[in-house]
């Protein structure tokens, strides 16, 4: 057992120094279905957004809010 996680440890760093040595994606682009994948979930956190700040509005309108209901005063509610 030891001999065999030994070995595995030395594929591992071999692993990465070869993964490490090789060249770089150079001039290679996201393309047109990368740019739709991120366009969609972009789409998705934006319309969580309009509800979000419509119930933030609501409660700091409620937080804030003067006045009283004169008829919950009146029968003691």
């Amino acid at each position: 057992m030891k001999n065999l996680l030994r070995g595995l440890g030395w594929m591992v760093v071999w692993g990465a120094s070869a993964a490490y040595a090789a060249q770089g994606s150079e001039g290679e682009t996201l393309g047109w279905l990368g740019s739709m994948f991120i366009g969609f979930f972009a789409v998705v956190i934006a319309t969580q957004l309009v509800p979000a700040a419509i119930m933030f509005i609501g409660m700091l309108k409620g937080i804030f809010a003067t006045t009283e209901d004169p008829d919950a005063t009146a029968h003691g509610k």
